[in-house]
């Protein structure tokens, strides 16, 4: 079963001193997340991490592994973005059973993503 679909909103505020930015999920629970560097911003929203919630969106592997193989990446490194992706509220990992074997179905859960800078 898949949670509901959100939105997770960006701002950036930039000061003469200093950045800050901070995610606002709506709908639902209300939670904060601060950046207090623009490098941590950059690692969540990377090429790679990019390409894992395209492919979640058009193609929609039933496992980690099969995510893994169609981007064409290391396992451990796939499964490591997808927790931090799963951190933010972006993807969510839900339990899948073939057999006795359980996996790891990762979906997206994000309908949008809006990036707003504010120079102050």
């Amino acid at each position: 079963m898949a949670a509901k679909k959100s939105k997770r909103i960006i701002n950036l505020y930039i000061t003469p001193s200093s950045f800050s930015t901070f995610f606002k999920k709506f709908e639902g629970k209300k939670t904060d997340y601060d950046f207090s560097e623009l490098a941590q911003l950059r690692q969540l929203l990377s090429n790679e991490k990019s390409r894992i919630l395209n492919i979640l969106k058009t193609k929609s592997p039933d496992s980690i592994y099969s995510l893994a193989k169609i981007l064409g990446r290391d396992f451990k490194s796939v499964r490591d973005d997808l927790k931090l992706l799963q951190k933010f509220g972006f993807i969510e990992l839900t339990n899948q059973y073939s057999g006795k074997r359980k996996k790891l179905k990762p979906e997206l859960i994000l309908d949008e993503l809006a990036i707003n800078i504010s120079f102050q």
